[in-house]
């Protein structure tokens, strides 16, 4: 890696915690929430897929899991990136997230792509359990200057 990509990062980290309604109405929150996060900080982390797997996990934290508790948003911006968790109150751990699927989805339904989405465009993704149920994560790197669109 050269000098100048190092210079395009955050030198510490900034996080920041949010707590989302456990409804559809979460969703462009969390995009915007990412969106502001990376652009304040002119973070060198790819904007548009970070927000495209944060509403893939919290679609699947409303719609997997029961009841109204809110779940919670946590984005991570670090020198070499950008992680994003989404805790629910569900311990059951998210599918096929970690693992290949033995079956593609189907291309007739509407469902069935966000796991596969994350594990194919973040550079690692996984859960760990929580005090209150588990965190779904992914992380994606930095993106160099030269890679950046205009």
């Amino acid at each position: 890696m050269n000098g100048t990509a190092l210079q395009d990062r955050p030198s510490a980290s900034a996080s920041w915690r949010i707590a989302l309604p456990h409804s559809a109405a979460a969703v462009p929150v969390a995009r915007a929430l990412v969106r502001t996060a990376l652009a304040e900080l002119e973070h060198g982390a790819d904007s548009d897929t970070a927000e495209l797997l944060t509403a893939e996990l919290v679609a699947n934290a409303v719609e997997h899991t029961a009841g109204d508790a809110p779940i919670e948003l946590v984005v991570e911006l670090l020198p070499s990136g950008c992680q994003v968790e989404v805790h629910d109150p569900d311990p059951a751990p998210p599918g096929n997230l970690t693992r290949p699927v033995d079956v593609e989805p189907d291309p007739w339904q509407e469902h069935g792509r966000g796991l596969l989405l994350i594990r194919a465009l973040s550079s690692s993704c996984g859960h760990r359990p929580t005090e209150s149920g588990k965190a779904v994560w992914f992380r994606l790197p930095v993106v160099p200057p030269q890679w950046r669109p205009a």
